[in-house]
């Protein structure tokens, strides 16, 4: 009788983990509690440090690399990696807001070098292709902190009814639920050639308790958003090149990095790894054709939102005056510490709105010019755009087809995302 074959390698058993051990980065299973144990690189930048002598950016980033590693909560399965990056909005925001609260010079300094702080970090991210989520944890964090301020500081003083509360409190939550929608799919583009190469859930437990090297950024992602393996980077120039959606002639763009043929207008996103429909731009997420609209709804609302809440706050810390005579004059504010961290979080709040206001108004005018950010960007390095208003205004004439087709484009974007011909995306 013929011994029967085996079709398919028999997988090792997997021993469960606990709630509080997980598998590191070096494939070996670990334990929370051991988080401050062998912290070799850690315990030679605090000797260089102390015989005051330089660290090396190497050793920097090994030590961010084992603290982003082991810090995780216990979870079920396994415990739970935290992003380090979202932690400092989470401690210092709150931190400067109060000391910024103390005095008058002191919120100078403190409200301007926020901003220039956030720039700062915002580049360096950047520049070196990294992903993060400090800015999204900024910005949730800074909503909830303000609308915590506004119901124990505003609130008590009798001056917000209830249903101007009520009003402020359902802008609050349709900017959460507009963020989550422009969180979802911007509209990701897969190879449909590499579909077959998905590993099952085991199989990739089983490369990660090996130690597999980390991947930079993305690999493919479905259309709803899930993760596909990529083709390995020694097949790029054997393998074919594999049309996603329907693109039109002479205008396709090889992509090297996804192994697929770009429509009209897609662009890799070198943050998130992946090539995008008519990609505009990455901030908190990635913006493209399935998400365009949910950003534009969350600038709106927040916007709005944000206006009602500072001028609800003024009229109640400021009563005898308007609300732009209180903004910038409103003598006695710094007197109370309660009604010096309400003007101190107004301040803060007017710099954030002046900041998403300038964002909306740039997306505006490149909706109604049917241009995205990138395109504005592409057109200004080759000097291929016309520029009016100061380059306030970058018009590149390729996909413009006046005012009204182009909100109506817009409105109609991502409805029938593998259909539309490639000029005529917006």
């Amino acid at each position: 009788m013929k011994p029967v074959k085996k079709t398919k390698a028999e997988e090792p058993e997997l021993e469960p983990l606990c709630c509080c051990e997980y598998i590191d980065r070096n494939g070996e299973k670990n334990h929370v509690a051991a988080c401050l144990c062998d912290c070799q690189d850690l315990d030679e930048g605090c000797d260089r440090w102390i015989t005051c002598k330089s660290v090396q950016p190497e050793t920097c980033e090994k030590i961010m690399d084992t603290i982003s590693d082991r810090l995780r909560i216990p979870w079920l399965r396994g415990a739970k990696k935290v992003n380090i990056s979202i932690l400092p909005p989470l401690f210092l925001l709150p931190v400067f807001l109060r000391v910024a609260s103390w005095h008058f010079l002191l919120g100078v300094v403190v409200l301007t070098s926020l901003p220039v702080l956030a720039l700062w970090y915002y580049y360096l991210t950047h520049r070196r292709k990294e992903q993060t989520l400090f800015f999204l944890s900024l910005g949730l964090f800074s909503l909830g902190y303000m609308y915590y301020v506004f119901l124990q500081e505003v609130v008590p003083k009798g001056r917000v009814g209830p249903t101007r509360l009520a009003l402020l409190t359902c802008g609050l939550l349709l900017i959460l639920f507009a963020l989550y929608r422009a969180k979802k799919n911007p509209g990701y583009l897969r190879n449909p050639a590499h579909n077959d190469r998905a590993l099952s859930g085991s199989q990739v437990e089983c490369q990660n308790r090996k130690g597999p090297e980390k991947p930079k950024g993305f690999p493919s992602a479905d259309l709803s958003g899930g993760l596909n393996n990529r083709a390995p980077k020694d097949e790029t120039k054997d393998s074919p090149r594999t049309s996603a959606g329907s693109p039109a002639k002479g205008k396709d763009d090889w992509c090297a990095k996804c192994q697929l043929v770009r429509p009209a207008r897609a662009w890799h996103c070198r943050i998130c790894g992946i090539c995008v429909r008519r990609m505009d731009h990455h901030c908190v997420c990635c913006v493209g054709e399935s998400n365009h609209q949910a950003f534009i709804l969350a600038l709106l609302v927040f916007l709005l939102t944000s206006v009602y809440g500072i001028t609800l706050t003024l009229d109640t810390i400021c009563t005898d005056r308007s609300v732009f005579t209180a903004l910038f004059y409103c003598p006695g504010v710094y007197a109370n510490y309660s009604s010096a961290l309400c003007f101190t979080c107004v301040w803060y709040s007017v710099i954030i709105t002046g900041s998403m206001a300038y964002i909306f108004l740039i997306q505006l005018i490149n909706i109604s010019y049917n241009v995205t950010e990138r395109e504005v960007q592409q057109a200004l390095r080759q000097k291929t755009g016309r520029r009016l208003l100061c380059g306030l205004i970058v018009d590149t004439g390729q996909y413009n087809r006046g005012f009204l087709r182009n909100w109506h484009q817009f409105s109609t974007l991502g409805a029938h995302p593998f259909h539309h011909p490639a000029e005529d995306i917006v």
